[in-house]
């Protein structure tokens, strides 16, 4: 397993590379620091003066990758590229625009992103699973015909209805909860009720029908209708077979949602006013504050191969011919 780990490890070093190197393509030599500047001061009236003096204050007036004026390693580290990009790898995410540590913004708010995402999470994979474990016992019925209408209607209607509508009802209408806020300690959960809540109808449509295609695909294999030749009732030959076999594209489907239990989720983040890693960024964009963006982006990717290689090391023990 050890030797297993470290060869996807390996793999995905080279895609973290070029995933950094194009960021800083696109965020330097496409995108200069002169334009950056323009766009940050104002395009209009921007004296040459008032750019470099800005490029000075952030570090971008040095060269991009070799620094001719210094000497021995300084000629490599004393540009932009290490500054803005070699040192993202030792998760040195440097300062923000505004001076303020990106690394400390971060760990401050991954605790709100996960307090939202986590119960998401997981309570929607039960909710679905549980949904597509239900029909799928009553398939070709009335009842999976209605399931399978009702996931496709929740799957056409927009996250947006559900957070406008969600919020005028249950904090407007009806005043069961805060219409949006974040509040540390026990008062968090009446923060977080309404949008957990959204969360989960959001994404119960798309997630039912999908774990219901796996399980119907599952019930046609030959070792399902041995354990019914066995005697096994239908519900023990769903729970106890069906399910476990159906693990292995489970899986694969969790990890691909790894990165979002830490960045969070950009709309409910945003429309909750939760102070989270979705909504720095959100702000960061708005605000024009490109090490901030670049950081996030740099993050995303880093998590978007943890869950990548997460799931594969989780199928060792769904399924042992793994092994």
């Amino acid at each position: 397993m050890g030797a297993f780990l470290v060869r996807r490890l390996l793999f995905a070093l080279p895609i973290l590379v070029g995933v950094n190197l194009l960021t800083f393509a696109l965020f330097f030599m496409v995108n200069t620091p002169d334009d950056m500047a323009r766009m940050h001061l104002g395009v209009k009236r921007v004296t040459p003066e008032a750019i470099e003096d800005w490029k000075r204050e952030r570090g971008y007036d040095r060269p991009l990758f070799v620094n001719l004026a210094a000497t021995g390693a300084g000629r490599f580290t004393d540009t932009v590229f290490f500054d803005k990009s070699v040192r993202l790898f030792a998760f040195d995410f440097g300062r923000a625009d505004d001076g303020r540590d990106i690394g400390r913004e971060i760990r401050a708010r991954m605790g709100p992103s996960l307090a939202i995402a986590l119960p998401v999470f997981a309570l929607g994979l039960v909710a679905s699973l549980g949904a597509a474990m239900l029909l799928v016992f009553f398939r070709a019925s009335r009842l999976d015909l209605a399931g399978v209408i009702a996931c496709i209607v929740l799957m056409s209607i927009s996250a947006m209805f559900y957070i406008i509508a969600g919020q005028y009802l249950a904090s407007k209408a009806w005043r069961l909860a805060p219409i949006s806020g974040y509040a540390e300690g026990p008062a968090m959960v009446s923060f977080l009720l309404l949008p957990v809540v959204i969360g989960v109808i959001a994404g119960l449509g798309a997630g039912t029908r999908w774990y219901r295609t796996l399980l119907l695909e599952e019930m046609g294999r030959e070792y399902v209708r041995a354990a019914r030749a066995r005697g096994l009732s239908e519900l023990q030959v769903l729970r106890a077979h069906v399910l476990r076999n159906a693990l292995i594209p489970i899986l694969t489907g969790v990890g691909v949602v790894i990165p979002s239990l830490f960045l969070g989720s950009l709309l409910y983040e945003s429309f909750f006013g939760i102070p989270g890693l979705g909504s720095y960024t959100i702000d960061a964009i708005n605000a024009q504050d490109f090490a901030v963006v670049r950081a996030m982006v740099f993050l995303g990717s880093v998590l978007f191969l943890a869950g990548l290689v997460l799931p594969d090391l989780s199928y060792s023990w769904a399924d042992q011919r793994v092994r």
